[in-house]
């Protein structure tokens, strides 16, 4: 079975996952729930071009991190497959506790825990 997946982004163009193990949290119905998440609350209803997931955000992080480890390896620091999975699964995975409107929201549904400690 072939664990590579091309996601067509809207800002980056073609972003190509070939990692078995992301592969697989990317297609996790936890992370699916992000393409229902808006990242920029209501926005749409005053602009309706202004639609943009934490799934779109979570891509787009993954793509840079793609970009900075690559570059960071071009300059000749040493970065394990180890180290540069994890970092892109952090990248990935760093809005995962987000619910609906949770900046705005996060304090008054559950009190002493933010979205990060949540992410945890």
């Amino acid at each position: 079975m072939s664990y590579r997946k091309i996601i067509n982004d809207p800002v980056y163009g073609f972003i190509t996952i070939d990692d078995e193990l992301i592969y697989h949290i990317i297609s996790h119905p936890w992370y699916q729930r992000l393409r229902r998440i808006h990242q920029m609350a209501m926005a749409q209803l005053v602009y309706p071009g202004a639609v943009h997931t934490r799934m779109h955000h979570c891509i787009g992080a993954y793509h840079l991190m793609c970009n900075a480890l690559n570059e960071l390896k071009s300059k000749g620091f040493i970065i394990t497959e180890e180290e540069s999975q994890a970092a892109k699964i952090a990248i990935l995975l760093h809005d995962i506790g987000h619910g609906p409107y949770s900046h705005a929201l996060e304090h008054i549904l559950i009190e002493n825990y933010s979205h990060e400690e949540i992410s945890l």
